[in-house]
């Protein structure tokens, strides 16, 4: 408890909180996105299940810090590119974000007409399932990113259990959101891609600063919020009215 009795201790705890809310929100529009398959009685639950098993995982690799820091040594070489375990893992994650992102836009898209009229529905350890890889590949990321921020195992732990109880509180309004809104669910989608491309990049040594994709995200939703107003207020937007003195 040492950790936590000076002033840096907790603003150490702080700033990696807040950080870890920051990269848990592409986690919770995933599980929410994912739960949205499911029928609406099944969709709390589903919800809260993954974000807890996100909050294992992240612990579970805390304690094994040594293991995921040797994550980083080379195993293997493609065209001179070293490529590690968690290169691996990003580049396995990366790839499943985009092809599961790219699967969901194309099933709103086409899912009205022709073979979307048989969609059978998901069933809950099928969903389950799809959160607990993703929250392998999202937590690794996350964890090596504490690692680099605190040398203090129980500031990263504490932080881990503050962060995900936050998007305990607010996945259920969050996917509501989204489920009330498919422009903003395919907004989460096409985010849910980048976020695979940066992974991607990510994973073969080609960093991507994250303040260019929050701008984006951020720029993108801020657009989105008052296209949502407009409609709320009934008004219809004329991109080319003419001007009149």
């Amino acid at each position: 408890m040492t950790a936590l009795a000076t002033v840096e201790g907790w603003i150490a705890l702080l700033t990696l909180t807040v950080l870890e809310i920051v990269l848990g929100i592409d986690n919770i529009i995933f599980i929410s996105i994912l739960a949205g398959r499911l029928p609406k009685d099944q969709r709390e639950r589903a919800r809260k299940l993954g974000l807890s098993l996100a909050m294992v995982i992240r612990i579970l690799l805390l304690l094994t810090i040594t293991w995921v820091m040797r994550l980083t040594t080379p195993l293997f070489t493609v065209t001179a590119q070293e490529i590690s375990g968690r290169d691996l893992i990003l580049i396995v994650g990366g790839l499943f974000l985009i092809a599961k992102s790219t699967h969901e836009i194309h099933d709103k898209l086409e899912g009205e007409e022709g073979h979307g009229n048989a969609r059978v529905a998901a069933s809950f350890g099928a969903v389950i399932v799809q959160i607990l890889l993703l929250d392998v590949v999202f937590s690794l990321d996350s964890v090596i990113t504490a690692v680099g921020m605190v040398d203090s195992v129980l500031i990263m732990a504490v932080a881990v259990v503050i962060a995900v109880g936050v998007m305990l509180v607010s996945s259920g309004a969050i996917g509501e959101f989204v489920d009330r809104h498919p422009t903003v669910k395919m907004l989460a989608l096409s985010f849910l891609i980048l976020i695979g491309v940066s992974l991607l990049g990510e994973g073969f040594d080609q960093h991507i600063p994250k303040g260019y994709i929050y701008f984006a995200m951020g720029f993108s939703i801020f657009v989105e919020m008052i296209n949502l107003r407009v409609r709320a207020k009934g008004a219809p937007v004329h991109l080319h009215q003419p001007y009149k003195e």
